[in-house]
């Protein structure tokens, strides 16, 4: 039989990585992507650079990771952290291209005009792809269904730059009505960005955001320490929506959504390619049980679905918390929206063992999605299947019917012994 003709649409972290994964597998892809109009830069940690590695796409990263000192001005304190790496966008896009290429993928150069049911996909310039299976992957470009959980409504403004070489370095600082970041790379590119809420920032129009931008970074005194005199003067603009964003169904029968396409978290949580890389590492298994195992099609897109809105809800705690972390303000419209959203759960449950619970779960085995049973706990709602290669669920099983714990680790290897007592003891058991 055929293998069946996959169609991602765009070619960022989340559409190379799926990509790539798909490819791992055996199948025929194809990736339609139009490049991005407008330079950018990111700053990511070290856990972004290594996730990247795993998908497959180091060699993105040799060309466009850079090691920058990184400062913070937050609730009233000036710290200087560990560095950060900036990522050049359009370096590294470039490279993901290169990476694609590398691993079989068929690249398409293309701006999509259309999707029609089929999956017929049409290009600006009349280009007609056709495919089995659809992967939406344009980020928040992507067309969203009605039914989306929102953010507090916020918009970015990047600005833009060439200045003179110097050290590379990024900054973070917060303000009134909102907090900026900012970057310079060694070859003199300067980069800073304003996030403002959408509907209280009162911003001016198109043709003055310039010199409105300008006029804030005069205000900065981390602009004049970490720019020179360049900086303070009217840049190129760009705004886009950094609205945090949870679409209502991200998976059917024959297609699936990944990255920001499925999921788009505040900047502030500092996470986007890596949340998602974290949505599109497990497409490929979740696309794979669709088709090669129909039967398992409901359990297949319940497993991404629930991923999907756990990783969000992580994302915009975690984001939530920084945003508490500014005291200082937090009685302020822009601060106190997002101080309280998206709930009140702690980023990190009580252990509490008296919750702790068997239940059965969606899991990945030999690259399908499975059905295995898992240990939930307060911290873990999906459930935990295995530790380093030990199943829990039939230890807990005996734990809750009574059964001694010295006699059911008895004869196991004292290293595990060892890993199975703090695993217990971290879910609250005594």
């Amino acid at each position: 039989m055929a293998e069946a003709q996959i169609l991602v649409l765009g070619a960022g972290p989340a559409g190379a990585a799926t990509a790539i994964g798909l490819r791992r597998l055996g199948y025929p892809v194809t990736v339609v992507s139009d490049w991005r109009r407008f330079a950018a830069v990111e700053g990511v940690s070290q856990r972004v650079l290594d996730g990247l590695r795993h998908a497959g796409l180091g060699g993105a990263l040799e060309q466009a990771a850079t090691p920058a000192t990184r400062y913070v001005r937050w609730n009233g304190e000036q710290l200087r952290l560990n560095q950060e790496f900036l990522l050049d966008r359009q370096r590294f896009d470039h490279a993901l291209r290169d990476d694609l290429l590398q691993a079989g993928v068929t690249l398409v150069e293309g701006r999509v005009r259309a999707v029609r049911p089929g999956y017929a996909v049409t290009l600006e310039n009349g280009q007609i792809l056709r495919g089995d299976f659809l992967v939406e992957a344009r980020g928040r470009q992507a067309p969203l269904a009605s039914d989306r959980l929102r953010g507090p409504e916020t918009v970015s403004l990047l600005n833009l730059w060439q200045s003179a070489p110097g050290e590379p370095a990024s900054a973070v600082e917060s303000l009134e009505d909102g907090w900026a970041w900012m970057a310079r790379l060694a070859d003199g590119r300067c980069y800073w960005q304003i996030t403002l809420d959408a509907a209280a920032a009162g911003l001016p129009g198109k043709a003055q955001l310039a010199d409105y931008c300008a006029a804030r970074r005069r205000q900065s005194a981390w602009v004049t320490e970490l720019f020179d005199a360049q900086a303070l003067a009217p840049a190129q603009v760009h705004a886009r929506s950094s609205t945090a964003i949870l679409a209502g169904a991200c998976a059917g029968t024959d297609w699936l959504r990944v990255g920001d396409a499925a999921m788009a978290v505040d900047p502030l949580s500092g996470n986007g390619i890596f949340q998602s890389l974290s949505s599109a590492l497990q497409a490929p298994v979740v696309i794979n049980t669709l088709l090669r195992q129909p039967q398992r099609a409901e359990l297949a897109r319940r497993f991404h679905q629930e991923r999907i809105e756990q990783l969000f809800l992580r994302f915009a705690r975690l984001g939530r918390d920084f945003y508490r972390q500014e005291r200082q303000r937090g009685g302020q419209g822009f601060w106190a929206r997002r101080q309280d959203w998206p709930d009140h759960q702690p980023m990190h449950v009580q252990a509490d063992w008296h919750v702790v619970r068997v239940e059965r779960r969606p899991i990945l085995r030999d690259g399908l999605v499975d059905e295995a049973q898992v240990v939930v706990t307060a911290d873990q709602p999906l459930g935990v299947w295995h530790l380093h290669g030990i199943e829990l669920a039939p230890l807990v099983a005996e734990l809750q019917a009574g059964a001694s714990l010295s006699g059911l680790l008895s004869s196991r290897p004292a290293q595990h012994q060892r890993m199975l007592r703090h695993w217990l003891d971290k879910q609250g058991y005594r």
